[in-house]
């Protein structure tokens, strides 16, 4: 038997996705299922998907009681922002926990009471595997967050760029479309399929995301300069797509000087050789969200601007994947000692 894991907050449109690809993982045991809202009700009930695994065929959804969820080697939480850290308080120290939430992401208290109204509960290892250093990061860790969905694209495709000084820090700009499995399962008018389908809608728009401090404080730090020179600035405008899933995000930066063009696609090419799940398309190929769906790739391609002097770089990448569960099960694969590929794949399901 593998590792035994736990899951709270099972029923969303994440828990569900975690549920999937474990059940495929050839290395992990799924323990407690936690959904507070949805106690004594049938996995498959709200995940039809998975009727045929037999270890989830009757399983039920229990409470998120800390003494159930501790007898596991790893849990994960997909719990709505806030409740990540009220649970991670009431659990065992020693356990190991990723959280898919933004309890845990960032460094700064202030930033935090910014974007959410629940007390900043600290930063744990952010955990984004491609980054230079994360990757011993999350094996030294016992508790990682998992980066945002939206996050995630722009991070992978902006980070290479200001690492080798191609592009100026102080003036990016994030246009980015997301599936409605990206607000989560809860039902709201707005997302409702008659206002959805055949609409494409723009959402807090201004610099009111969440994710913005996020990917800001993690395309440059302090204390290392890893990436960007000095401190980032970006405008970011999230739109909702009419599909269930999937991330397509354009990310304009300046360039550094009139050379910075020719060297864009090599910096990519560089910073990801050899990564399995984040690929630089063939010249002339663009990132499409399709490709991606149920993998745990970022498909990116770059060109610069030259009428406008800027980079221009896309990412397209599957929200409920790479953006958050398979992300989450990469993250664990690193923390439990297992093969980083595991229960994942880079290739997506088409058309």
């Amino acid at each position: 038997m593998g590792a035994r894991v736990a899951v709270a907050g099972a029923s969303g449109y994440a828990g569900g996705e975690l549920l999937r690809l474990l059940a495929g993982h050839p290395d992990l045991e799924i323990g407690p299922l936690a959904a507070h809202g949805s106690t004594g009700t049938s996995v498959t009930a709200l995940h039809p998907q998975l009727s045929g695994h037999p270890g989830l065929r009757d399983s039920v959804f229990g409470p998120a009681d800390p003494a159930l969820l501790a007898d596991a080697d790893l849990l994960f939480t997909a719990l709505p922002h806030g409740e990540s850290a009220q649970l991670a308080a009431a659990l065992p120290a020693q356990l190991k926990i990723i959280d898919l939430a933004a309890d845990f992401r960032l460094a700064d208290p202030e930033a935090w009471a910014r974007y959410y109204p629940t007390p900043y509960a600290g930063r744990w290892t952010y955990g984004l595997p491609e980054l230079p250093g994360i990757r011993d990061a999350i094996r030294a860790s016992t508790t990682v967050a998992a980066p945002g969905c939206y996050a995630t694209a722009a991070i992978l495709a902006l980070a290479p760029l200001l690492a080798a000084g191609l592009v100026e820090p102080s003036d990016i700009v994030i246009v980015a479309a997301s599936g409605t499995s990206g607000a989560g399962r809860s039902p709201r008018p707005d997302l409702l399929a008659s206002e959805v389908v055949g609409s494409m809608s723009a959402y807090q728009v201004g610099g009111t995301h969440r994710h913005i401090p996020e990917i800001e404080q993690t395309l440059f730090s302090e204390r290392a300069a890893v990436f960007a020179s000095q401190p980032v600035t970006l405008s970011f405008t999230p739109t909702l797509a009419p599909m269930p899933r999937g991330i397509l995000a354009t990310c304009a930066a300046r360039l550094a000087s009139a050379g910075a063009g020719p060297r864009l696609r090599d910096a990519l090419i560089a910073a990801y050789d050899g990564e399995p799940f984040v690929h630089v398309l063939a010249e002339g190929r663009w990132p499409a969200t399709g490709p991606t769906l149920g993998s745990n790739a970022a498909h990116l391609q770059v060109a610069a601007d030259a009428h406008t002097g800027r980079a221009i770089v896309i990412c397209a990448l599957d929200n409920l994947v790479k953006g958050a569960a398979g992300q989450a099960i990469q993250i664990a694969n690193l923390m439990l000692g297992l093969p980083e590929t595991s229960g994942l794949t880079a290739h997506g399901v088409a058309p």
